[in-house]
């Protein structure tokens, strides 16, 4: 078969831990062709094309791929198209989908689903699973950001459209930087904010729980935030050790994998602190190589298998 990955500039992809480049080396050697192309190699003339090139893949992850040259071709002539840019989730990152949509009604297959992403901000969806969430409110209105920090006392702000707990803080009810955190993260009412009740469960890990298909992997990965952090982000300097699904994990995944599944998110990851669910991510979520060297589980073996089933449906 015939993929398509979209991605970030190749040389600023981390071999050594990066999802995405697990994934094609995993494709490849199941036996398929892998191209690549970036978010701006995509455009319509008449039909959405992009300018993409063949990828060969070495297991040396200090010089782990070969380019070759990018030509243009339409999207359906490839057997599946994965959409792997990571965030911020910006008006270019949306075009990108609307282009993909397209894609998609000219007879492409695009994993994740482009409208399901668009549909799913990574934040807010978790708002559809209330049950299973910490309590959250979503407002631009600093005056109700205030009296959601004097309810619960101690409080995580975050802004919608970011990753890798990039503009992510924790405030207390008597921080002094409380007015000024809040403030900014709103731009004074403009921006609309996330805050949730602060979870000191964060101490033993920010668990990854990753659906392929639908159904869980059966192990997690516990990004256990450094010393003097209350972020649990790899990005963020947090320690990422793989786990056994708790029955809690199970839980969510067998409630949520089914209804992701079947709007065509291939691949998603639930955040999981504690109890709570605190985010649904569906742009392109990771942690495929740290269960894999940690574990022994074939993660991005079992995801291409996956990725087969899916084009061998249609």
């Amino acid at each position: 078969m015939k993929f398509l990955f979209i991605l970030d500039p190749l040389d600023s992809l981390k071999a050594y831990k990066d999802t995405s480049v697990a994934m094609m080396r995993a494709a490849q050697a199941r036996g398929h062709q892998v191209s690549f192309c970036e978010q701006s190699d995509l455009y319509s003339k008449g039909r959405v094309l992009a300018k993409a090139g063949r990828l060969s893949l070495a297991d040396n992850d200090e010089d782990w791929y070969r380019a070759h040259k990018k030509e243009s071709a339409a999207l359906p002539e490839f057997d599946a198209v994965l959409m792997r840019k990571d965030p911020p989730f910006d008006l270019e990152y949306v075009t990108s989908t609307w282009l993909l949509s397209a894609a998609v009604r000219e007879g492409a297959r695009v994993y994740n689903a482009p409208d399901a992403i668009r549909d799913h901000n990574e934040k807010l969806a978790i708002a559809e699973f209330a049950r299973f969430a910490p309590p959250t409110l979503v407002t631009r209105e600093t005056a109700k950001l205030q009296a959601f920090i004097d309810e619960h006392r101690d409080a995580v702000l975050k802004r919608l459209d970011v990753m890798g707990g990039e503009n992510v803080f924790r405030v207390r009810v008597d921080d002094p930087n409380r007015n000024v955190i809040v403030e900014t993260i709103s731009q004074g009412g403009r921006r609309t904010t996330m805050a949730q009740r602060y979870l000191p469960q964060i101490v033993e890990g920010d668990k990854r729980v990753l659906l392929i298909d639908g159904k869980a992997v059966p192990h997690c990965l516990a990004r256990i935030p450094k010393a003097g952090e209350s972020r649990g982000n790899l990005a963020a300097g947090a320690l990422g050790v793989a786990q056994p699904l708790s029955a809690r994990h199970r839980e969510i995944a067998a409630a949520l994998g089914p209804v992701l599944s079947k709007r065509g998110l291939l691949l998603v990851g639930l955040d999981v602190i504690g109890d709570f669910l605190t985010e649904v991510n569906v742009t392109s979520p990771t942690c495929f190589r740290e269960i894999q060297d940690q574990t022994g589980f074939d993660v991005s073996g079992l995801f291409i298998q996956a990725l087969e089933t899916k084009v061998n449906e249609r």
